[in-house]
């Protein structure tokens, strides 16, 4: 008895869930701002800094709230060439904030307790970014 209730109550459940928000789609789009650029596709992305880049690796929705928080990483960068086997340090990362309509504010928090931003950025503006010097 209990099995066929659990074999039926599954189902349901799931399709709960998939009625909670169907409206909701990844966000997508260039995002720009000063010392930042994000480009989101399908349910991920990636992000440009001055001196730096990473990868938002879960769906930034557009909600009605607009509140957001996804996991990524962040890689540290330098000026000049790359070097073939040149290897740079890359963290696991928090992207979070706001994206309402066309304006986003990103904040970074990185593995080990650094906090970058925040950050104001606007879809379908250039990024405003100055390379790390030499």
């Amino acid at each position: 008895m209990r099995r066929g209730f659990a074999l039926v109550a599954l189902p349901l459940a799931l399709a709960a869930c998939d009625t909670i928000a169907p409206d909701l789609k990844p966000a997508y789009g260039h995002f720009g701002g000063p010392q930042v650029g994000v480009v989101l596709e399908g349910g991920s992305g990636k992000v440009d800094f001055d001196c730096a880049s990473g990868t938002v690796d879960e769906p930034i929705f557009d909600a009605k709230e607009g509140v957001f928080s996804v996991k990524g990483t962040y890689r540290t960068g330098h000026s000049g060439q790359i070097k073939v086997g040149q290897i740079f340090r890359s963290q696991p990362a928090t992207y979070s904030g706001t994206l309402v309509k066309d304006d986003m504010m990103l904040t970074v928090t990185l593995e080990d307790g650094e906090v970058l931003g925040p950050y104001k950025l606007q879809r379908g503006v250039p990024p405003q970014l100055t390379r790390c010097p030499d």
